[in-house]
Parts: structure tokens; sequence; C-alpha cells
């Protein structure tokens, strides 16, 4: 297998280092790799693997004789390097929402849908970091029993929003409990002791660009109808990391909290923890920091026929972004897509 030379796009960003050291963790074998980001960020200094780097600028002829590039530096990045890198023949695994619902890019999370990444032209795009962990969950049940309809809640940490959000957390917090006056700039209100209905702009149905991701990206991952029925709400909650879904499911058929456990104890990437008697179900400190999906609250849904609801909980900066991202890598090498 031939081994791949390798770029970062975006590489001193939060999800950038992530990817940094996925893919030493997963020991991705490639034959060079650099770092790449913005000129503000160029000429910092990145160790991997007991060897230093410079990050470069990013800048067209950076890609020449790269196979993949991973990218985590913004939409509008992305789309100014896409034909860029496809022009030299690279393939664009983009963290980014610019390419997602693109009729002609692969939207994938790996162990998922990975023959789609066949039909990839030069772009592969990583689904939202909500849509992420509730496809590795949702996956083996609709494929034994098919999903009619879905209403998804989501409670987002703050590092899903990036560094400057992370500190914005802190320091809210910390004005908050000194009784001081903070200015907050990250988000639309104050994130300390607050719960925020609301991530991205609001379209004009009311939901807001985060909640309308789930539902699309969902249909198209999995290959749903386009009328299947899907809701979401997704606020920001003031946790650093670590993303928590309330999921309520109807299937075509009926299906057993039991049998959903079994299913899912036997999934890729899924971890149950469901003994509420002893009060055992997964938090975001459960998920922060490793990679598998954490599910629990596994119960009937008493709304709907068919019914299951479940919670589930995951790393966002890992499976929501980075570990996904170096998982395609792995993919594309392995499936020889490069």
């Amino acid at each position: 297998m031939r081994k791949p030379n390798i770029a970062i796009l975006g590489a001193t960003g939060v999800v950038g280092r992530e990817i940094t050291k996925i893919i030493d963790e997963l020991k991705i074998d490639f034959n060079e790799i650099k770092f790449l980001s913005s000129a503000k960020s160029a000429g910092s200094e990145i160790e991997f693997q007991g060897k230093k780097y410079i990050v470069e600028e990013a800048k067209p002829e950076s890609f020449d004789g790269v196979n993949i590039v991973l990218a985590s530096a913004g939409g509008s990045t992305s789309q100014k390097f896409a034909p860029e890198i496809v022009k030299r023949g690279g393939v664009l695994i983009d963290n980014s929402s610019a390419f997602r619902m693109d009729k002609d890019v692969p939207l994938v999370i790996a162990y998922v849908n990975d023959e789609d990444l066949k039909n990839h032209k030069g772009i592969i795009a990583n689904p939202n970091c909500s849509t992420s962990q509730l496809m590795l969950v949702l996956k083996p049940l609709n494929d034994i029993v098919k999903i009619k309809r879905l209403i998804v809640s989501t409670y987002q940490a703050v590092s899903g929003a990036g560094l400057a959000a992370i500190n914005e957390l802190t320091a809210n917090t910390k004005a908050v409990l000194a009784g001081e006056e903070f200015e907050n700039k990250c988000f639309k209100k104050p994130i300390a002791f607050n719960v925020i209905p609301q991530i991205d702009v609001f379209c004009d149905n009311g939901y807001t660009k985060e909640e309308m991701k789930v539902a699309n990206e969902t249909k198209k991952i999995l290959h749903l109808a386009a009328d299947t029925p899907i809701s979401c709400t997704a606020a920001r909650v003031p946790v650093y990391n670590g993303h928590s879904e309330a999921v309520d499911i109807e299937f075509e058929e009926n299906i057993s909290p039991e049998e959903v456990r079994e299913i899912l104890k036997n999934s890729f990437g899924v971890t149950v923890i469901d003994n509420p008697d002893n009060y055992e179900y997964p938090t975001t400190r459960d998920a922060s920091g490793v990679n598998p999906v954490f599910v629990g609250r596994i119960r009937k849904n008493l709304a709907f026929e068919n019914g299951i609801s479940l919670w589930c909980v995951a790393d966002n900066l890992r499976i929501g972004a980075a570990l996904n991202t170096v998982r395609l890598c792995r993919k594309v090498i392995e499936m020889d897509l490069y």
C-alpha cells in the first residue's frame, strides 16, 4: 500500500491540533506531512512524533505533491483552496459546512457509509459535530428497522465554537462569581450558568442553521427519503467539551429497548452505559478525551408508536470533528481512493 503525503490545513486551531494528535494515535502511515495555517499563525512550531515542524502559510502551491488534505480552517478557506487541491490531484477531507450538501460531494461518517467515498471527485465532507455522533447510533438501528421519524435535542459544549468560546466560558464564569460585569462576544447571551437555545443563525422557518444541518445531513448520510420528518432543537450549554443529545425515534416496526441495547452493544464506535437503577448513564465527563459515542437511558417512547427514546454523548472535538476526519483519511488510504 502506497504512503500518502498529508497536509493539515488549519493546523494551529483547536480541531487541527486534535487531528494531529489522532493521526499519531491511529498510526496513520504517511510519507510526508506538513502543517498549514493562515498568515497570522504561520511560523509557529508544532512538535509531532518527536520532530519539530514549522507551520507554513497556506498558499495554492502548498498543495503541490500533497495527496490528502485534512482541513479544519473554516468554510471560506476550504472554498478558496478546494479547487487548488483538486487541480493538483489531492483529496480534500473538509470539516467545514462548505460542501456538505453539495450533491457531488459525499458526506461520510467512517464505518457508517464508507461506500459513498467511492463517489468522491476530490472533495469529501465531514458532517456537523452533532450529526456525527448521532449517525453511529442510528445507522445500526436503521439497518434493522427503518426510521420513520426523528426528533433530536442537542446540548452542545462551547468547544464546538472554538478556542475563543472556551475562554469566554472561563472568563464569564469568573466574572459572575466575582460579581463583576461581563461583555459576551462569542455568544448572543451570557454562557456562564446559562443555556442558550441558539447555535448559528436563524433560518426563515424559525430553525437555526445548526438544527437544519442535523436534519438534512442525517437524511443524506443514511439515504433516508427527502420527506422523512426530522426536527432538531440545538442549545449551547456551559460545558467545556462533549455534546449531549436526547433522541426520540419512531420506527416503521416495533423494536424493544432490550433489542436496541443489544444492537448498540455490538455496533462499531458505540458504548452502552444503561443501568438507571444504579444511576449508570453516560455524561459528558465520560466522553471527554475518548473515542466512543456513549448511549444510555434507552426506553420506550410514550408519544410515538414503535418509538424509542435514548441519550447519547460524545467528545465533539473527536468524533464530531477530528476523529472522523482521520478515520476518513485511513479509509481513503485503505480503499486506495487518492
